[in-house]
This record gives C-alpha cells, sequence and structure tokens, in this order.
C-alpha cells in the first residue's frame, strides 16, 4: 500500500465551484510560508451518491448518534470531539471493469448495481465480505465521506474515512490485502491505491480549532 504522508490535508466541500475556488485561494495564503501545496485532487458527485463504477458507495455508514460515536473521540484531554481521517486515493481501471459480465460486476462488490441489495451468497472475495465494519472484533466502524474523481487521464475514488481511532482502518485494509486469511479484495482486479495519508482533525472549541494537544 502506498504511503504519500503529507503534513496538512484540507478538505473543502460546497456545490460552487467559483466559491471553492475562493476558499481554496483564501486557504493558500493562509499558510503560505509554513507549507506549499504538493498535491489537490476536485472530487464531485456522481449519479446520486455512486462510484464511478455505478455502485453505490458508504452503504453501511452508521447514521445519528452512531456515526458520532463512530468518527468522534470520546476521551482525552485535548482530544475530545477530534477524528483521525484515513486518505487514500483509488485509480480505477474502468474500461477493464466495464469488460466484467453485470454478474462479475456485482460479485466484485457483493452487491446489486440496480437495486443495492446485498447478495446473501456472494464470494468471499467480494467487498462487501472484506470490508463488513461490523465482522470485526471490535467492530471497526467509520464514517466514510469518500467522493469520485477524474482527470483528462485517470479516474476512481479519494477515498475519506473518520474514526475515532486509525485502528480501525489498518484492520479493514489488511482484511482488504488478504494479510489476515490471504483472501484478497475484489475491488483489486480493476482499481488500486495510489496514494495514502493519516490525519488528525482537531476539536473545535467556539469558532476556532483546539490545539492544545498540539501544545499550540
Amino acid at each position: 500500500m502506498p504511503s504519500t504522508q503529507q503534513a496538512l490535508w484540507v478538505f473543502l466541500r460546497g456545490t460552487d465551484r467559483g466559491v471553492l475556488f475562493d476558499v481554496t485561494e483564501h486557504v493558500q495564503a493562509l499558510v503560505d510560508g509554513a507549507f506549499f501545496l504538493d498535491d489537490a485532487m476536485d472530487t464531485f458527485l456522481y449519479a446520486g451518491g455512486r462510484d464511478l463504477t455505478g455502485y453505490e458507495d458508504g452503504t453501511e455508514n452508521p447514521k445519528d448518534d452512531a456515526a458520532v460515536d463512530a468518527a468522534l473521540v470520546s476521551a482525552g484531554d485535548g482530544l475530545i470531539g477530534s477524528s483521525f481521517v484515513a486518505v487514500q486515493r483509488w485509480e480505477h481501471d474502468l474500461r477493464r471493469f466495464r469488460g466484467f459480465s453485470p454478474a462479475r460486476r456485482d460479485a466484485v462488490f457483493g452487491r446489486r448495481a440496480d437495486t443495492n441489495d446485498e447478495i446473501a451468497d456472494a464470494p468471499a472475495t467480494a467487498h462487501v465480505k472484506r470490508g463488513a465494519q461490523e465482522s470485526y472484533d471490535p467492530p471497526a466502524f467509520m464514517v466514510r465521506r469518500s467522493m469520485p474523481w477524474a482527470t483528462a487521464h485517470a479516474q476512481g475514488l479519494e477515498f475519506i474515512a473518520y474514526g475515532a481511532s486509525l485502528d480501525r482502518y489498518e484492520r479493514v485494509l489488511r482484511r482488504m490485502a488478504g494479510l489476515e486469511d490471504g483472501i484478497v479484495d475484489s475491488l483489486f482486479t480493476f482499481s488500486r491505491p495510489v496514494t495514502g495519508g493519516y490525519y488528525w482533525c482537531p476539536p473545535v472549541d467556539g469558532d476556532r480549532l483546539d490545539l492544545r494537544r498540539l501544545a499550540l
């Protein structure tokens, strides 16, 4: 798995590209001299929240209080309300994926493309089997905010997952890679990670970041 760890990660969201451009320029001006921009990727909403393969992403995301419990740290001085985020860019070979039969595509994800229903007898290599967060001990629930990306030469998914610890993500990734039992996630038949990094999102105190944990 590639590691392209950076010092600072900023995730800007919005529906107006002009506003996003202005905010991006503002953020860059704020950190100019302390950081330099090494990588940036525009992401977008596709088909109401689907991956570029046409399959829904984040179906098993926890909701409401469960999402808060999954994403936010609940104990520790200067840590309460913070979150750890894993960011990993996956590059899809869509031509290869589209060459799969519809049945094989469904088997890759373990879900029906048209209904999003989970396939009860999906193969052990199916992504839904490899990444089932409730199947870990303890459970590895995270809140995913992944978004598709595309350039003139490549496309894929910017995987973004918030958790109360990075251990959850590590355990899921190890199983996907087959390090637990030798069974590799079928996602690797058409997609591959090209970046990877972990970041800490500080808690907020009023309208400011609480950076006590960093002694700032």
